[in-house]
């Protein structure tokens, strides 16, 4: 396993209950907190369409955090590993600036937002740049490109102003 300053190389920290995700040349691993849902999918084209940085009302919400960092990838390339009987989902169109209906699908146990899927982009899955377990690959193929909704960003995002630590501050 690599250090995380190699991004050249998987960086997969223990962060969720399972410890079996990987990353290839083409194509990686996404799991919940818990470990009970896995997906595969493409880490390069055709398969991943972008990568963005969302700041929308809705984003803010549904990831309980102030933006929501996401990819896309066309529901061809996207493999269900495990649990997706242990997925729930919710749709709704209310609050969504274009108007189309979204359907966020979540691990039944932990909770954890796993993709969102909409009317408005068919054949294609978002999913969430935090499920995915090779961490180096957030710094690399999965950058995001596009940030959007900038008009709802919070000020403070990046950074600018605050304390930096290496580590927790808190406990």
């Amino acid at each position: 396993m690599a250090a995380a300053s190699d991004k050249s190389k998987p960086y997969i920290p223990l962060s969720s209950g399972a410890n079996d995700g990987w990353s290839s040349d083409e194509e990686a691993t996404a799991t919940c907190f818990c470990g009970a849902v896995q997906l595969k999918f493409p880490t390069q084209g055709p398969g991943l369409i972008d990568a963005f940085i969302c700041n929308c009302a809705d984003c803010h919400k549904i990831t309980a955090s102030m933006f929501a960092s996401n990819f896309v990838v066309t529901d061809t390339h996207l493999t269900h590993l495990r649990g997706k009987e242990n997925l729930s989902t919710y749709s709704q169109s209310h609050t969504i600036a274009s108007g189309n209906v979204m359907t966020n699908s979540f691990c039944k146990t932990c909770g954890t937002l796993m993709y969102r899927t909409g009317s408005g982009l068919p054949g294609m899955s978002v999913l969430r740049l935090g499920t995915v377990d090779d961490f180096n690959l957030v710094e690399t193929k999965l950058k995001p490109r596009v940030e959007q909704f900038v008009k709802d960003r919070v000020a403070w995002v990046g950074g600018k102003g605050l304390e930096q630590t290496e580590g927790s501050y808190y406990g």
